[in-house]
């Protein structure tokens, strides 16, 4: 039963004895009530090592558009598992708590992107995936950092285009393509963070190490970067290139997780978010969203099947088309 107090506070917050093993428990309930959990690269390396499923937002929404499992526990942040909604109606998709919420989403509401569209007629709408469902369903065609160059080209030279909300990847796209996107003046909390000044710094300390840098970064920080891409592009040069035995890494810092698992005789540095004078500062950038993704949420949202997500069908019918067109292009 699902007490008004969890309610208003997002999620389950019932004591878990602290004698059990969470993940043993995690995995028996998974097996028993047909659910599996998908994580995303940027939750706690415990939740990674007990997910079936572990990607960045292209290859988890590939992942909820295919599996044949009754439930899924979406460990990500609001936007992943309304996705996982919309390609998968018919299950049921778990969000350990409602207030993991997204800074990139939050910075385009449905309601003003309207007004923009309306203020731009003949423009077509390219949303990155990081957005509610209203605003999916205002959009023509969504796209993630790993496939936004690609689906950007299969649009003819002159379309006429708006982008958003991430500004940072907008830019960077439209220098690749040649495009000239209306850019949404959005941009990632975690992302925004990283400064030249600190991967210079770093630089100089590791001389023989290459930078990574996610698409979300300004475009300064992007121009000292070696590798450019999304967090499955990052993962996979260092995977493919074992002669490379130090990275520094400008993206949020749960990658390193995966990073260091599969290449265990790599250094990866983590780039700190830049120091307001003052500051103590701390040795990652962290999105603070995620994080709020816990073991002893996911056995509780498992135990009550709730947090659940649903979307206002309506919404559905429209935010689903251009989920299912950046699929069919990527």
């Amino acid at each position: 039963m699902v007490k008004e107090e969890w309610i208003k506070k997002g999620f389950v917050d019932e004591p878990v004895d602290d004698t059990l093993d969470l993940k043993k428990e995690i995995r028996r309930m998974c097996k028993e009530k047909g659910a599996i959990i998908l994580a995303h690269y940027y939750t706690v390396g415990d939740i990674q090592d007990i997910a079936d499923f572990v990607g960045d937002s292209l290859a988890l929404a590939r992942k909820a558009a295919e599996t044949d499992a009754k439930i899924m526990v979406m460990c990500g942040v609001h936007f992943m598992a309304e996705t996982c909604k919309l390609l998968s109606p018919d299950k049921t998709v778990l969000c350990p708590d409602l207030n993991a919420g997204c800074s990139l989403a939050d910075s385009c509401k449905a309601e003003d992107l309207k007004v923009y569209k309306e203020e731009h007629p003949g423009y077509q709408v390219i949303s990155y995936v990081n957005t509610t469902a209203a605003v999916k369903a205002l959009t023509d065609c969504v796209v993630t950092s790993g496939n936004a160059e690609k689906v950007i080209n299969a649009f003819p030279k002159d379309a006429k285009l708006i982008f958003g909300p991430d500004y940072n990847l907008g830019n960077y796209i439209n220098s690749v393509t040649g495009r000239n996107m209306l850019l949404w003046n959005g941009g990632c909390h975690v992302h925004e963070k990283f400064s030249v000044e600190e991967i210079i710094k770093l630089k100089k300390e590791n001389p023989d190490a290459l930078v990574m840098a996610h698409l979300e970064c300004k475009a300064p920080v992007l121009a000292v970067a070696d590798i450019k891409g999304s967090t499955a592009t990052m993962l996979k040069y260092a995977q493919s290139h074992p002669e490379t035995k130090k990275y520094i890494v400008a993206t949020e810092a749960g990658i390193l997780h995966e990073m260091q698992r599969t290449c265990p005789d790599v250094t990866f540095i983590p780039v700190p978010p830049e120091v307001s004078e003052g500051s103590l500062g701390c040795s990652c950038n962290e999105c603070n969203y995620m994080k709020l993704n816990s073991l002893k949420k996911i056995y509780n949202t498992l135990k009550y099947g709730w947090p659940s997500i649903e979307v206002d069908p309506a919404i559905a019918k429209e935010a689903v088309k251009p989920i299912e067109k950046m699929l069919s292009l990527s």
